[in-house]
């Protein structure tokens, strides 16, 4: 008997997209399920290892007698559940609350209908991994990670065999499978025997094999060859088997195994930023499934409407589809970037429906409007106050077509307190006075309905006066000072209380030098700059606008009143323009920058360039239930909702929350956000010198034409703006939802849904159990501080207290029939 084991694990690598579409995805996955299922019912010493919930579905819809022989070789322990998540999404932009979701999916189907959980996780193909996935694994009920990128060349690990630590301090056993997920077609005996050559001095071995990048599996050849190594008296037990087999082996010396407490990046930059569109649908997608699921669950405690399971159900695997890691990502065929944006538009769509059921539900409890009021409702899913500048439309009951008079606002809280606005333009472009655009600072209460009060009153029209077109683009209010200069259309100075945060010459568009790989295989940067976007002339910016006089300022002043000024610049570079509108407010330090890009270049990758006061600051950002302090200084780095710069004293602090975008670089106190590459779909290099796109025609190019970013300054001290910016950035993504509508009043006003006490802790998912008629909370911690807060749920009369560690998960279930509450693990079992 040898002394040594190597696990032989056989999979099958199967995209469900990537150079193909669905349909074919779905077909190789019957053919290759189907091999695999004759192998092992041949073969008694075969065990084939397979993963992704969603190829499973596939099979029990297209081919259940298939399904069925599964079941059964499930159960006689020949085929193994592999990994047990919905499927491999990319594993750095999804947020944390996605990936409990892809595992809960996942694990749940596979219970069901096979009635296994796996205890290890695994991502072959994904391009990296954030480090917050250790906590969520574990709380997962996971003991093990297995992972093949990035590879050695690309990322230095204490060892193969390491123990991953996360944010939390949560500890998971990981393994990088140096040699890759696959093997050529009758290679595997040879794969073996080269693996048993470089590894003489290990006792116990872990080798996956398989034919793959378009399923596959297991051959004939291969298993013929490998019967016979055993009799060969190598010293080496070679065994067919799974991941679990090898981890119990290694688990034995889990105390003497390295730590390794960082992400597990990079490779395949360029993907943070490829096909942006995708990017930004999935990050509406995400944003409006979790304020929708906080919407759903207050209307339903309180019994306005049954809470649909079945409808979020599938509008949560369109999501979990689209973070497919060469969806996301953005390595896929044109087809496959079409097929994306239909399902992000088919959840869009469920969930559209089910947040107006809400809405209304709520809404009905609201007294009917008086004599002339246009009631405006904005629903806050927060559990805390927010302060937040609301814009809503609304139709007066008749146009206005008499140029003497004017319908003007006036808007009262539901205290009867008058409400500073003010008018802006409209989305529609009929210019009598049809439609009204209010905009006003709101201060919201926590979790439930808040109601403002419209009257229009009669007044003679104001002739209207340019003042704006003399005024100095400096402005300033009760904290900050901002200045645009007018001869670039760029920011000059942003002062928060005295405090210099920005350099002169702020969001300005750099061209960068690119390549037609999508993946950016052979890169870790994106530095070198060709060029910038250019403010317009008077002349150009006329002709770009599309207005009638023949010379419009490119830097001018927009909107103003009391609540906001808004400066528009226009830009140009080569074949491609930029409207960029700086949004100022009139209280407070924050300040909006959108930029609309017109894009028409190739090769090129624009990033917007935030050079700020703090030369040797350091850098972080958010990433998935975790905050990363980044030190690959000038290489392409990944965030999710925002990223911030810190002074070297430790003192000051700028944050930059976005709507939908993940790449950026960091170097000398300057940010650069990557908003759009170029590059050519599946462009994926082959050789070096052979061209990556064809030299004989057109060949269309990812993201060209129009795209809208938004971004959100703010400065001040470091341990204010630091314990601030992730609820900032949450409200930013997760928006109060405002409508002016008339309540019938027959209903009762409801109670708030669930309100916390503390000023940073998160409540990123309110939402029904999946199996039980539980509520269920998640909280977060996202400073790394250890804290405490009060939880009151008023629709329950409910009040509980939560302790939770530095950047800890937690998650709290009620039971509504018995009004017990107790801990849950993020699979909604009761710990």
């Amino acid at each position: 008997m040898s002394s040594k084991t190597l696990y032989l694990i056989c999979n099958a690598h199967l995209d469900p997209v990537w150079l193909w579409e669905w349909e074919e995805g779905a077909g190789e996955t019957l053919s290759t399920f189907r091999t695999a299922a004759q192998f092992c019912e041949e073969y008694d010493e075969f065990v084939f290892n397979h993963n992704e919930a969603v190829l499973y579905k596939w099979v029990e819809m297209y081919e259940p007698e298939l399904f069925s022989r599964i079941q059964q070789l499930v159960k006689r322990r020949k085929w193994h559940i592999l990994g047990g998540w919905y499927l491999q999404p990319d594993c750095n932009m999804p947020s944390g609350e996605s990936f409990v979701r892809q595992i809960l999916i996942g694990k749940s189907y596979f219970k069901r209908k096979f009635g296994v959980e796996p205890e290890t996780a695994m991502n072959f193909d994904p391009f990296g991994h954030t480090r917050g996935l250790v906590q969520i694994l574990k709380k997962s009920g996971f003991r093990s990670y297995l992972f093949c990128r990035p590879d050695a060349e690309h990322l230095t690990l204490p060892a193969d065999d390491f123990v991953w630590v996360g944010y939390d301090g949560s500890e998971i056993l990981a393994h990088r499978a140096r040699h890759h997920y696959n093997s050529e077609r009758g290679k595997a005996r040879q794969r073996v025997e080269q693996w048993i050559k470089e590894n003489q001095d290990q006792d116990a071995g872990m080798l996956l094999w398989g034919i793959g990048n378009h399923g596959g599996g297991p051959s004939r050849d291969d298993l013929e060859q490998l019967r016979k190594i055993n009799s060969e008296k190598s010293g080496w037990e070679v065994r067919h088997g799974i991941p679990e087999d090898y981890f119990k082996v290694i688990s034995r010396r889990e105390d003497d195994l390295p730590r390794h407490d960082r992400d597990l990046n990079p490779w395949a930059v360029g993907c943070y930023t490829t096909m942006a569109l995708v990017k930004q649908k999935h990050r509406q997608l995400e944003n409006t499934y979790f304020m929708t699921e906080k919407m759903v669950s207050h209307a339903s405690l309180l019994e306005l409407m049954d809470y649909p399971r079945e409808e979020f159900k599938k509008a949560l695997e369109d999501l979990l589809f689209c973070e497919f890691h060469d969806i996301l990502p953005g390595s896929s065929i044109p087809q496959v970037e079409a097929y994306a944006i239909q399902r992000t538009d088919h959840a869009l769509e469920i969930l559209s429906r089910l947040k107006a059921r809400a809405f209304f539900s709520l809404v009905k409890g609201e007294d009917a409007a008086d004599e002339g009021e246009f009631p405006i409702f904005v629903y806050n899913p927060h559990p805390y106050p927010v302060e937040e500048i609301v814009s809503c439309e609304f139709q007066p009951q008749e146009p206005n077509f008499d140029p003497e008079i004017f319908w003007l606002p006036e808007i009262k809280d539901s205290g009867g307190e008058s409400v500073p606005y003010q008018l802006e333009k409209e989305s529609s472009n009929i210019t009598v006075d049809q439609r009204k655009k209010v905009v006003f600072r709101a201060s919201l209460k926590p979790a439930q309905m808040n109601r403002f009060s419209c009257f229009l009153k009669e007044v003679k029209p104001i002739p209207e006066k340019d003042e704006r077109k003399n005024k100095p683009l400096v402005f300033k209010s009760d904290k900050t000072e901002l200045s645009i200069n007018e001869r670039t259309g760029l920011v000059e100075n942003y002062r928060v209380n005295g405090v210099d945060f920005l350099n002169p010459e702020s969001f300005q568009a750099l061209v960068v030098k690119d390549y037609p790989d999508p993946w950016g295989m052979k890169v870790r940067a994106f530095r070198n700059v060709l060029g910038s976007f250019a403010l317009m002339s008077e002349k150009e910016a006329a002709r770009f606008a599309g207005v009638s006089v023949s010379k419009l300022n490119p830097v001018r002043i927009i909107e103003d009143g009391p609540v906001r000024t808004v400066v528009e610049a226009l830009f140009h570079y080569n074949h491609s323009s930029i409207c960029q509108r700086y949004t100022i407010p009139k209280k407070g330090s924050e300040f909006g920058v959108e930029v609309r890009v017109f894009w028409a270049e190739k090769d090129r990758m624009l990033k917007l360039s935030v050079p700020t006061a703090f030369s040797k600051g350091s850098c972080r950002g958010q990433v998935a239930y975790g905050v990363e302090k980044f030190s690959r200084d000038s290489e392409e780095l990944i965030a999710q909702k925002w990223v911030g710069v810190v002074s070297v004293d430790q003192k000051q602090a700028l944050t930059v929350i976005n709507d939908g975008t993940y790449g950026f670089d960091f170097a000398g106190g300057e940010l650069r956000h990557s908003l759009l590459r170029s590059a050519a779909y599946s462009a994926h290099p082959v050789e070096e010198g052979r061209p990556l796109v064809p030299q004989d025609r057109f060949e269309q190019r990812i993201d060209q034409g129009e795209r809208i970013f938004r971004f959100w300054i703010n400065g001040g001290e470091t341990r204010e703006r630091l314990s601030r910016v992730d609820r900032e950035s949450l409200i930013k993504n997760e928006k109060p939802m405002a409508l002016s509508c008339f309540p019938p009043g027959t209903g009762v006003k409801s109670l708030p849904s669930l309100l916390v006490n503390d000023d940073a802790v998160q409540v990123t998912a309110v939402k029904m159990a999946e199996e039980n008629d539980w509520l269920l909370v998640r909280l977060f911690e996202p400073t790394g501080e250890e804290r405490q807060t009060d939880v009151s749920i008023p629709c329950l009369d409910l009040n509980f207290e939560v302790h939770l560690k530095g950047f800890e998960i937690k998650t709290v279930a009620v039971d509504l029939a018995s009004k017990e509450i107790f801990e849950v693990d993020l699979m909604e079992r009761q710990l």
